[in-house]
């Protein structure tokens, strides 16, 4: 609401009536409420940062939302903010005239307006614009909320999260500080091609529409493709294209493209979440360890620092990555080397330390179940987690060290969450086949997140596939990680949320 309205203690119904009675009462003395076009000239910030040369003379255009409206008879004065910068603008009636002034006695808090007139400040030193003009440019028929500040500090500040999300224009109204993690996040995604494509990687895009979904375990969400009478899934992922291309003589690809799991909502998932995927023949995981810690030091270095404030902790980018295998760490943190345990054996291990597994839960299920517990948190510098078990890894090739069970896979882990997932890429379209019909019976027993047999996949294997290595990462926890924000709502202007 507006000062005027909570003075009043008017209800929303009625602040409604009395705004939709003020456009009609603005159209019938001859203004439009709502405009066609206003020609800017400068915005706020440029006024501020060009003071010295624009003062007492050259007139501007500026146009922006007011935000605070101070009247004092034939003269006051309101703020209007444009992206997220507030100016002040003086309104008197002998130099806009009466017919302009009566106008301006008609708006409101939230209403957009554009004015011209000569840079000035005022006695208290406040940069202000000495209006000549003004025209309304749209007017607000619902009550923004209101911020006070006084010495710095805020007051009435719109900050229920649920409303901010659910509002989001509202939020970048009130809130314009949060534009810079979303400015920041549009930096971080051109930073993202910028790195590949000075690498020589060609940009892609794949189907969002998919007759079988693959590339992760996750469950999909279904929809139906009525021209071709079949039901259709959204991408869990585009590995499985990417790699077409790779197979059809792509030798860098990469996409950056929205993914959809139809997996629970929490402070790092969003079902629909935007991934950056790279795949680059005749490369192996070991490359890509160098590549991708290049990658987000390259990263850091464009925002201009080598250490950042995330999660309570202090990252530093600027050191070596650490590497460690999965067992080693899992020996570490639970006390037990459980590499070479049978199924039967890890189950009872994890019912031992509180897990609930029951035998619908497979090896490698037990295995991230151990991880995610009681080591995941404890990965604060960055690190490189090696070698997977191959129960859970059906795209990624076998060890080279004689480890049947152990693909070479890594996950990079900052702050106790993972970042990025990479593989040396399965390219025997036999070894291939006999993954994904395990995955297919693992599917069958129970677990709705196994990945599915994708037989022209397969069939695109069988016509050689060159060694590749292939790279996930996550642009919305990317971004959480560069811009100290905890929750995964927080950089997606429009999350999920539930009814």
């Amino acid at each position: 609401m507006t000062n005027d309205d909570k003075q009043i203690g008017k209800s929303l119904a009625e602040i409604l009536a009395v705004r939709r009675e003020k456009v009609e009462k603005i159209r019938e003395m001859g203004f439009e409420p709502f405009a066609y076009e206003f020609a800017k000239t400068h915005s706020n910030p440029e006024i501020i940062r060009d003071y010295e040369t624009l003062k007492e003379s050259i007139t501007v255009r500026i146009a922006g939302r007011i935000m605070a409206i101070r009247r004092m008879g034939r003269a006051s004065f309101c703020h209007i903010q444009d992206e997220k910068t507030k100016l002040q603008l003086y309104f008197q009636e002998d130099k806009i005239g009466t017919a302009n002034y009566a106008l301006f006695k008609l708006l409101d808090i939230g209403d957009i307006i554009g004015a011209s007139g000569i840079v000035t400040k005022t006695r208290t030193g406040e940069i202000t614009i000495f209006a000549e003009a003004l025209q309304l440019l749209a007017k607000s028929i619902r009550p923004i909320p209101i911020v006070k500040e006084k010495d710095g500090e805020v007051f009435d500040a719109f900050s229920n999260k649920e409303q901010r999300y659910r509002q989001r224009y509202l939020d970048l109204i009130v809130n314009p500080e949060i534009k810079d993690t979303f400015i920041m996040r549009s930096k971080i995604i051109q930073w993202c091609r910028d790195f590949l494509n000075e690498r020589g990687f060609l940009e892609v895009e794949t189907p969002t529409l998919q007759p079988i979904y693959g590339g992760a375990s996750a469950r999909p969400f279904k929809t139906f493709y009525n021209a071709l009478d079949r039901e259709f899934y959204l991408r869990i992922a585009d590995e499985l294209y990417l790699k077409r291309l790779i197979i059809g003589g792509f030798e860098k690809v990469y996409e950056i493209a929205k993914n959809f799991r139809n997996e629970g909502i929490d402070r790092n998932h969003n079902p629909e979440f935007t991934a950056l995927e790279y795949y680059q023949q005749y490369v192996d995981y070991n490359f890509l360890m160098d590549e991708v810690e290049t990658f987000f030091k390259f990263i850091a270095g464009k925002i201009g620092r080598s250490s950042f404030d995330f999660a309570g902790s202090i990252i530093d980018f600027s050191k070596p990555f650490q590497r460690k295998r999965m067992f080693d760490l899992l020996q570490e943190h639970v006390g037990t080397d459980i590499y070479g345990m049978s199924a039967t054996n890890l189950r009872e291990f994890c019912i031992g330390k509180g897990l609930a597994v029951d035998k619908s839960v497979g090896y490698g299920k037990m295995i991230e179940l151990l991880f995610d517990h009681f080591v995941e948190d404890k990965l604060i510098q960055p690190t490189f987690v090696t070698d997977y078990p191959k129960a859970v890894s059906p795209l990624a090739k076998m060890s080279r060290d004689g480890r049947q069970d152990i693909v070479e896979r890594f996950e990079l882990y900052v702050a106790g969450q993972e970042f990025a997932n990479a593989f040396s890429e399965l390219n025997d379209p036999f070894d291939q086949r006999e993954r994904l019909e395990s995955q297919n019976r693992l599917r069958e027993a129970g677990d709705d997140e196994a990945q599915t047999m994708d037989e022209d996949f397969v069939t695109a294997m069988e016509y050689g596939m060159p060694p590749t290595g292939g790279v996930g990462i996550g642009i919305d926890r990317l971004v959480m990680l560069f811009t100290n924000q905890r929750y995964i709502k927080d950089v997606i202007l429009f999350p999920q949320l539930r009814s």
